[in-house]
């Protein structure tokens, strides 16, 4: 079946109090607009079409070329806006599925269903039952067939009690729906195009009008406001703990976890309380991540402890962290940290564009940038690598089993050979040869009769 998609996204969304456009705010790390893209893309529609409007520009350039661009201005309802779309339509695709971009959650198989029961020859629309109904259109039947939707505004009060509504999507005959929205009216009490109208076109002109109904009300359910966005967080989130639990993932209490992404985990993966997980994550077996982690593109092998209240960033590079490493708490890695099997990164300790072989150890205050360490090395509490000259990055090469004081300097570009051994206090600007010991401080000197300043009477 040829299929035009057409996805309503011009809407200011006066409610969010916000200048950024309605569709652009975030669910799960995914701006509203995007969610309803990738679930449409398994349809694979002959043309997609996206309506813009309020914030076009930025709405346009997070479409850019998975979608043809029209833009409603001014916004004059949901008919109006389907009127823009009229000549982007593609004559050859019999139906035309319209979704809504900020309903973030409609199924694919939802919308599949939707444009089946059109098939080219009816008007299918998707109907959910609600208990509060404020708000949406009501389905007036007669008998088993509808009959018209009538908007929550212009309802009477019996019609009002109908818990069967419109959730502002459809699936169209292409030909018929371009005639019929041409012919709308806007003589209604907001002076708007109501794309609903359709419905009675449809009626007088013999066509059938059918229902299809959504799976749950989650998947039809809108954001307006940023009391609905959190509502919807929420109940994403839920779901996809409960996913990761019925595949054996350990949750502390999954109405304290965070996807924004994808995340893979191996057996035994235990998870504690308020973790943030983006973009793609893997978890080896065993995996234990503790309480107020945020972790981002990693992948972290199995057997290793993430500590609490670490951060994981590792961005568009990813960050790896070998089999039984244990890092944190209140660590920092940043993209390019490689680390090796049995690493340990400390508190307070920041690595960042750095590979740590197998035992490598930097367990207090301190910072790897651009470093290539070696095994089983020791790495001071309090020493950095200067890997900035302010303007050039340089490397900082540490072979295996080197000892590195504490509150050491070391000077890049350098290296340091192995079993090298810092003296605690060094500024090291020179290579350091392999198994000596080098020590760059001044001597240390104590003054006698010294006196300590004092304050001056006022």
């Amino acid at each position: 079946m040829a299929l035009n998609v057409v996805i309503m996204a011009a809407g200011k969304g006066t409610r969010m109090h916000s200048a950024t456009p309605k569709v652009l705010h975030k669910l799960a790390g995914r701006p509203l607009l995007q969610h309803v893209l990738d679930r449409v893309a398994p349809l694979a529609p002959h043309r997609q079409v996206v309506v813009t409007g309020h914030g076009a520009q930025r709405v346009e350039q997070l479409v850019g070329a998975t979608a043809v661009c029209v833009r409603q201005e001014p916004q004059c309802g949901t008919g109006h806006a389907v009127q823009q779309t009229v000549p982007a339509l593609d004559d050859a695709a019999d139906t035309t599925l319209i979704l809504n971009g900020d309903v973030p959650l409609i199924g694919s198989d939802t919308a599949a269903a939707l444009a089946a029961a059109c098939s080219g020859r009816r008007l299918a629309l998707l109907t959910v039952t609600l208990e509060d109904a404020t708000g949406y259109g009501r389905i007036v039947r007669h008998g088993d067939a509808v009959k018209a939707i009538v908007e929550h505004k212009d309802a009477t009060a019996e019609q009002r009690t109908i818990s069967e509504v419109y959730t502002g999507m459809m699936a169209a005959p292409t030909a018929m729906l371009k005639r019929w929205v041409m012919a709308l009216k806007n003589d209604n009490a907001q002076r708007e195009y109501y794309l609903t109208d359709i419905v009675a076109m449809a009626v007088a002109d013999g066509v059938p009008v059918v229902a299809t109904a959504a799976a749950d009300e989650t998947e039809v359910l809108g954001v307006n406001s940023p009391a609905q966005l959190a509502d919807l967080e929420r109940r994403l989130q839920r779901r996809q703990a409960d996913a990761l639990m019925n595949a054996g993932l350990r949750l502390a209490d999954p109405a304290r976890f965070d996807l924004r992404g994808t995340l893979r985990h191996g057996r035994d993966v235990e998870i504690d309380v308020n973790c943030v997980f983006e973009g793609s994550v893997d978890l080896g077996d065993d995996v234990r991540v503790g309480a107020n982690c945020v972790i981002r593109n990693a992948r972290i092998a199995a057997g290793t402890v993430i500590h609490p209240f670490t951060h994981i960033d590792g961005e568009a590079q990813g960050v790896q962290i070998g089999a039984g490493a244990l890092i944190g708490p209140f660590a920092r890695l940043r993209p390019g940290a490689v680390l090796g099997d049995e690493v340990h990164i400390g508190n307070f300790v920041e690595v960042k564009n750095s590979t740590l072989a197998k035992g490598a150890k930097a367990n207090h205050l301190a910072y790897l940038g651009d470093a290539t360490v070696g095994e089983r090395v020791n790495y001071g509490a309090g020493a950095i690598t200067a890997n900035y000259d302010g303007a050039n990055k340089h490397r900082t090469v540490i072979g295996n089993d080197v000892h590195v004081g504490s509150n050491c300097v070391l000077i890049a570009p350098l290296t340091l050979g192995d079993g090298a051994t810092i003296g605690g206090g060094s500024t090291i600007a020179k290579d350091a040869p392999a198994g000596q010991l080098t020590v760059a401080r001044a001597k240390q000197v104590s003054l006698a009769g010294w006196q300590r300043p004092k304050k001056q009477p006022k």
